[in-house]
């Protein structure tokens, strides 16, 4: 299996030449036409990925987060819901970068096999980066009225993490 993984792309790529070779293209220009829309492409959503990492700095340098937690923890007590959970709940649509670092703090304070584990599995897996997702996507096509996809895709979000409390609890 090692050996199959190292010469997968060599053959693949491999494949491409000489499909392009027989289709009569030149392989090497079509390469550096893709490669220069490529670094088009990444200028133009440049912007919008540091824009975006500005404003996930400014609110996890706020502390609204801490205040958020604090102020739904009364509340959540009452129903099977870990408070541990809630962090990474909460910046899933935000940042999965910063999701991942909490789940994997979960897993090293619970372990993977534990509930909070499995809730923190089964929430990365139907939630998505919601806020990264429509800053890169319609920043790179200078999509400006996003509220809608906004609110859509928050929803899913909380859709997302209500069945993942209510999955783990039927199933774990």
């Amino acid at each position: 299996m090692a050996i199959i993984s190292k010469i997968i792309l060599p053959i693949f790529i491999i494949i491409i030449i000489f499909y392009g070779v027989k289709k009569k293209i030149n392989v090497y220009d079509t390469f550096l036409e893709g490669a220069k829309e490529g670094l088009v492409t990444t200028f133009n959503i440049f912007p919008a990925i540091i824009a975006m990492i500005f404003a996930i700095n400014i609110f996890l340098d706020s502390n609204v987060l801490g205040f958020i937690i604090n102020l739904i923890s009364k509340y959540i007590g009452n129903i099977n819901i870990p408070l541990e959970i809630i962090p990474m709940a909460l910046l899933r649509p935000i940042s999965g970068t910063a999701s991942l670092a909490i789940m994997n703090d979960l897993f090293k304070n619970f372990g993977p096999d534990s509930f909070i584990g499995y809730l923190a599995s089964i929430l990365q897996g139907c939630t998505d980066t919601t806020v990264y997702v429509i800053a890169l996507y319609f920043g790179s096509i200078k999509v400006t009225k996003i509220k809608h996809a906004l609110w859509t895709g928050l929803f899913a979000d909380l859709v997302g993490i209500i069945m993942a409390i209510v999955l783990t609890n039927l199933f774990f």
